[in-house]
C-alpha cells in the first residue's frame, strides 16, 4: 500500500483543478478550431479566448484588451521587460530591479546588459524587503523601467510595490510587476495599484502549466514579443492553445472567488504549522518578513541539517518539500535570494520552503511536522558523525 503524500510545495506549482480540467476536456474535444480562422469554428473557438480574457481581466481590474496570453509567467516577464526596455530606448537606457527578482527577471536583465542597458539591482533588508530609498537614489533621467516582484516566491516577503509604482508614476517611468506567487494569494487590482505591466501564471493557482498572462495598461509603449502572425492585437504571434487559455480563465475566476477566506484558512494552516514545528524541532528560525508575507510560504532554516539532504530523506517518508526555488533545482547554486538576504553559506545550505494551498489540513501539519523531526535528527545526527570523523583524522 502506497503512502500518503503530503504535499508543502504548492509555490512550485499547484494541482490543477477538477474544474479546469473539465473546461478544458470541453474545449479540446468541441472548439479544436483555430481561433484566428472565420468560419465558425474558428469563431467559436476565438469566443472561447476571449471568454477567459474577461475573466483574467476581472480578476485583477484590468479591461480584456490589456491582456495577453503567454506560455507563463517566464514569458511574460521576458516580454515586458525586454519590450518596454527597448521600446523606449530613445528616452534612456536605465532599468532598476531588485536583487531578489525571479531568474526570469535577472537573466532578462543580464541579457540587456549585455546589449548595451545598464541596471540597478536594488538591495534588500534581512527580512528581504527592498530598501525603497535605494530606488530613489537609483532613479535618473535615463531611467525608463522599473520592476520589482510583488511577493517574493522563496521567503513570501511581499514588497511595496503600490509606494514603488506611485513613485514611477510620478517620475514618467514605467513600472512592472512580476505577481506570479501573488495571484490567489493577495488581492490585486492593477488600476488600484496603478502598474503598467503585470506577469502572472495559471499553474500557480490550480491552473494548467505551459499558459499566463501579461497585463499591458492602455498606452504603455512595449515592444511586441515574437514575430509572425497578427494574434493578441499584433503583438504575440503564433496560434493560440485557446483550451489552455480556457483553463487558465476558469482558474483565475475560482482562484480570486471568496478570497479574503481562502487567505484566513491557508495563514491559519501555516501559522499552525509553523508553531508546531518550532515547538518539535530546535534551532531553527523563519526566513523572510514575519508579517507582510504571502499566507501560504514558509522558509525555514534547521542549523546543521542540509537542506538537500533532508528533502530528499522526505520525499521517501512522503512528504514534497523544496530546498529553494523550483527553477533553479539541480542547479547547484546557492540561493541569490537568502545571499541578498545576508544569510551565510552554511545557512542558505540548511534552508528548506514550506509552502501551503487548499486542502492541507490540520492534520496533514501534524503528521509533516513528526516526520521533519525525524529526518532532521537523522541528518544531523549523520552531519554531527561526520564532523566528528574529520576533527579525529585531523
Amino acid at each position: 500500500m502506497e503512502n500518503k503524500t503530503i504535499y508543502l510545495d504548492y509555490a512550485a506549482t499547484t494541482p490543477m483543478s477538477t474544474e479546469v480540467y473539465m473546461k478544458m476536456l470541453d474545449v479540446f474535444s468541441k472548439h479544436y478550431g483555430n481561433s484566428s480562422a472565420l468560419y465558425k469554428m474558428g469563431r467559436d473557438a476565438d469566443a472561447v479566448l476571449e471568454e477567459a480574457r474577461e475573466k483574467v481581466a476581472a480578476a485583477i481590474g484590468a479591461d480584456p484588451e490589456e491582456i495577453y496570453f503567454t506560455s507563463g509567467g517566464t514569458e511574460a516577464n521576458n516580454w515586458a521587460i525586454t519590450g518596454i526596455a527597448k521600446a523606449n530606448l530613445k528616452k534612456g537606457n536605465h532599468i532598476i530591479t531588485s536583487a531578489i527578482e525571479h531568474p526570469s527577471v535577472i537573466e532578462t536583465c543580464k541579457k540587456l546588459e549585455q546589449e548595451g542597458f545598464n541596471v540597478t539591482y536594488i538591495p534588500v533588508d534581512a527580512n528581504g524587503v527592498i530598501d525603497y530609498a535605494s530606488i530613489i537614489k537609483a532613479m535618473g533621467p535615463k531611467t525608463t523601467l522599473i520592476s520589482i516582484m510583488t511577493a517574493n516566491n522563496e521567503v513570501g516577503s511581499l514588497q511595496p510595490i503600490r509606494a514603488i509604482a506611485a513613485l514611477a508614476s510620478a517620475s514618467g517611468i514605467y513600472f512592472h510587476t512580476d505577481a506570479v506567487q501573488a495571484i490567489g494569494s493577495l488581492a490585486i487590482d492593477v488600476k488600484e495599484l496603478n502598474v503598467d505591466a503585470l506577469s502572472l501564471s495559471a499553474h500557480k493557482f490550480y491552473g494548467p502549466k505551459g499558459v499566463g498572462a501579461l497585463y499591458i495598461k492602455k498606452g504603455t509603449k512595449i515592444d511586441k514579443f515574437m514575430n509572425g502572425g497578427r494574434q493578441e492585437n499584433n503583438f504575440r504571434a503564433g496560434t493560440l492553445n485557446v483550451a489552455l487559455c480556457a483553463g487558465l480563465g476558469v482558474a483565475i475566476e475560482n482562484a480570486t472567488t471568496d478570497l479574503e477566506n481562502k487567505i484566513k484558512n491557508v495563514r491559519i494552516v501555516r501559522k499552525y504549522f509553523q508553531k508546531k514545528l518550532s515547538e518539535a524541532v530546535h534551532n531553527i528560525s523563519l526566513n523572510g518578513h514575519p508579517t507582510q508575507r504571502l499566507p501560504g510560504n514558509c522558509s525555514i532554516t534547521f542549523e546543521g541539517a542540509e537542506s538537500e539532504a533532508v528533502v530528499m530523506l522526505l520525499d521517501s517518508m512522503g512528504v514534497c518539500a523544496s530546498s529553494g526555488s523550483a527553477c533553479e533545482a539541480g542547479s547547484n547554486k546557492p540561493s541569490h535570494v537568502l545571499a541578498a538576504m545576508g544569510r551565510d553559506l552554511e545557512q542558505i545550505r540548511t534552508t528548506i520552503r514550506f509552502t501551503f494551498g487548499e486542502g492541507i489540513t490540520k492534520d496533514d501539519c501534524d503528521e509533516a511536522v513528526e516526520l521533519i523531526r525525524k529526518a532532521v535528527k537523522k541528518i544531523r545526527s549523520v552531519s554531527a558523525i561526520r564532523i566528528y570523523k574529520n576533527k579525529v583524522d585531523l
